[in-house]
């Protein structure tokens, strides 16, 4: 009887690309320490670069973020830390064999994959995503690499529109013809991923809500301008950050922001600008110093003739916020920012950019962005 031939799954291994390979060695050297370390007797640990704000540092040159030389050793033999040991080595498990299949999962899928019981005990590898996501963040600065070139993504949140046609997974994408909803800006957007094949856009403009994104798209402000019109929904996800900034830097691109009269708005502003505390081992691939504040400002309740009914009054915790951010490196030595946000604390309200339409439906794509950008009245 002929022997019978077993097909072999293709995707059990792929082409590595150049990244691949170089997380795939720090991967295989990491699970190489610890196979040491224990042939020695020794304790196995790993030294995980510190995330916190007192390991983060302002580049005055670069004017980005950076994280420090801090780190924190992590140990199997120490009780308070096996079980984070353990759940280190297992999402770097986790990340090899989706580097190795060449797919890609989300931050949930991951969770999901991992989780299990661990044999002989009642202990559970991880209880809720909450206790994985953590893990993953130390997976990125320990490896140095993005979240994406881990082959992770999370949910796709914002979306582009503009005179730009680009390459997606091999798929051609025209994003001036994209209708009402435009291009989902997708979590994973490296270049391995998406490639720009034709821009003709001068500049992108970046608003902080999808509800004014749409105003812009229906008023069709990008064609009239000649620009990419972007948005995070709120504060930008990390695939939406990266993007403006490879179309900043790849294309040379200036980025304006059209975002909320709020410390959360300055806020925004400030980690597109500058980059995130929380993730300031990534500024270097996502802060666009070069990002300027194109509105809302503390002075367009009377310079726009607005009704009083749009204003909102700060709360204790918009002051805290708004004096936290004054105190920020990057804006404490800037008497612009410095007037700005003792302008909104003595006002005693905000404003979001949805206020203008109380002026006029397209008041805010018709007049007061075309001028913001005629005059150059702006906030860098």
């Amino acid at each position: 009887m002929a022997k019978k031939k077993t097909s072999k799954n293709p995707a059990l291994k792929a082409k590595l690309s150049t990244r691949d390979k170089r997380t795939m060695g720090q991967l295989v050297g990491l699970a190489d320490g610890v196979v040491d370390a224990a042939q020695k007797r020794r304790d196995p640990h790993m030294d995980i670069p510190t995330r916190a704000l007192s390991n983060v540092r302002y580049n005055q040159s670069k004017k980005i973020i950076e994280m420090g030389k801090n780190t924190t050793r992590r140990q199997l033999f120490n009780l308070s830390q096996a079980k984070s040991f353990m759940q280190s080595m297992l999402v770097a498990k986790g990340v090899a064999q989706l580097i190795e299949q060449g797919k890609n999962t989300s931050i949930r899928g991951l969770f999901y994959a991992l989780k299990g019981k661990i044999a002989g005990t009642n202990e559970h590898t991880f209880d809720v995503q909450s206790d994985c996501d953590p893990i993953i963040e130390d997976a990125e600065v320990l490896l140095d690499s993005l979240r994406e070139e881990l082959h992770l993504f999370a949910d796709s949140k914002g979306a582009m529109v503009g005179n730009l046609v680009l390459t997606d997974s091999g798929d051609e994408i025209d994003c001036s013809r994209m209708g009402s909803g435009g291009y989902a800006i997708p979590s994973i957007v490296e270049p391995s991923v998406m490639q720009f094949k034709k821009c003709d856009a001068k500049f992108i403009l970046h608003v902080e809500k999808g509800t004014v994104w749409q105003r812009f798209n229906e008023d069709k402000f990008w064609r009239k301008h000649n620009c990419i019109l972007t948005h995070g929904g709120g504060q930008p996800p990390r695939g939406v950050r990266r993007l403006l900034y490879r179309l900043h830097n790849e294309l040379n691109l200036p980025v304006y922001c059209l975002l909320d009269n709020d410390p959360w708005g300055y806020y925004i502003y400030s980690v597109i600008k500058q980059g995130s505390i929380n993730l300031a081992f990534e500024s270097g691939r996502m802060a666009i110093p070069g990002a300027r504040f194109l509105g809302l400002r503390s002075k367009d309740l009377e310079q726009c003739g607005l009704s009083d009914s749009v204003k909102i009054d700060l709360n204790d915790t918009d002051r805290k916020r708004a004096r936290q951010i004054a105190s920020y490196p990057w804006f404490e030595k800037k008497k612009p920012w410095q007037k700005e946000i003792k302008r909104m604390l003595d006002n005693g309200f905000k404003l979001e950019v949805e206020a203008l339409i109380s002026k006029d439906i397209s008041y805010v794509t018709e007049e007061y962005t075309p001028a913001r950008l005629k005059d150059k009245d702006w906030l860098d």
